[in-house]
């Protein structure tokens, strides 16, 4: 058997002792750090324990929200998979060796490699920094006609879309007469 308090095993005959509110069987070292309980009081379980001290309910300090407002200047290039790959290989980097340069899993550069995911900002930071390339580019303007304002408040329909495709030069189908 050993010391519920000190962990040894108790050789001599274990005594139950009351420390801190709690019963425990304890060697002869660590009883001295309570009461001791005899076996009939442990039977009667008439054991005088302690009562839980007081708890006062402290009121939880209000936190301000604190809104930040970021404005996005730069974007992913779209072809991020070709250009890492191109930058590896151009290196003579295989993934374990660009993953141990960068401090990143080997599976993340082959899922980034193959466009399985796309790299957070941190990642981004990393692999222009490993790789010596750029990866985020500045946002591109707008790419809405001049048709249709910014400001208006409707949705575009299907005829918004058909005068679109007619100014991209591309005609729609005709329609067959039923």
């Amino acid at each position: 058997m050993r010391c519920e308090v000190c962990g040894r095993k108790i050789r001599t005959d274990p005594t139950r002792a009351l420390i801190e509110g709690a019963i425990l069987t304890v060697c002869f070292e660590c009883s001295k750090h309570g009461k001791k309980i005899t076996d009939e009081e442990f039977n009667q379980k008439s054991v005088p324990l302690k009562k839980a001290p007081v708890s006062y309910s402290i009121k939880p300090i209000k936190k301000r929200k604190i809104e930040t407002k970021i404005e996005i200047t730069q974007e992913l290039v779209s072809d991020y998979p070709s250009k890492i790959r191109q930058a590896r290989e151009k290196l003579n980097l295989s993934h374990e060796d660009l993953g141990k340069k960068i401090n990143v899993k080997t599976s993340v550069i082959s899922k980034l490699e193959t466009g399985k995911i796309s790299p957070n900002n941190k990642l981004v930071s990393k692999l222009e920094y490993g790789l010596k390339l750029k990866l985020l580019i500045p946002i591109s303007k707008d790419d809405t006609p001049s048709v249709f304002s910014k400001s208006s408040n409707h949705a575009l329909t299907m005829g918004d879309l058909i005068i679109l495709n007619k100014k991209d030069g591309e005609e729609p189908t005709e329609r067959k007469a039923s």
